[in-house]
């Protein structure tokens, strides 16, 4: 991946990412589902947006290579969390733990996207926060796709249920 200057973050991370959405691994995130009918690919390609129109609107110094490997990645956990019970845990604090694993094993991804993986279900994960900017922006982002998400799918099926 090329270094980012802001502008070319927000105009062509996906084509920045083209090798690694090409992975087979990588697209098997496209069958699962995140959130409504939301699929976890889709749900980590708007976190790695969002999180880079916060950035830009903040007029935070990032590391974007970083950020943006660490939003796309946050939730590679491989795995139907509707389906899939983890003994003596709750997906909510199991998957950044898988994410950060297949990330590293599969993918082979640097500490600093594997801290930011393990981290973005902070507070939720209470004794493993955020290290870095890039970590805290991808935590909170993933909180407001997450909730827009599921207000908006909730929300459409209730229309259709009237």
């Amino acid at each position: 991946m090329k270094k980012h200057s802001l502008i070319q973050a927000n105009r062509d991370f996906l084509s920045d990412l083209k090798e690694l959405i090409a992975d087979s691994r990588v697209q098997q995130m496209k069958n699962y589902i995140q959130h409504g009918n939301v699929s976890t690919f889709d749900h980590c390609v708007e976190v790695t947006r969002n999180s880079i129109k916060l950035c830009a609107k903040l007029r935070l110094r990032v590391d974007y290579n970083i950020l943006i490997l660490g939003a796309f990645l946050h939730d590679f956990y491989l795995y139907d969390w509707h389906i899939t019970k983890h003994k003596g845990s709750l997906h909510g604090y199991a998957h950044p733990i898988k994410a950060s694993e297949n990330a590293a094993l599969l993918l082979g991804q640097p500490p600093e996207v594997l801290r930011i993986i393990r981290t973005h279900m902070w507070p939720l994960t209470f004794m493993h926060f955020p290290t870095s900017k890039e970590g805290w922006v991808v935590c909170f982002v993933d909180k407001y796709v997450s909730l827009t998400e599921t207000i908006t799918k909730r929300s459409k099926r209730i229309r259709k249920a009237d």
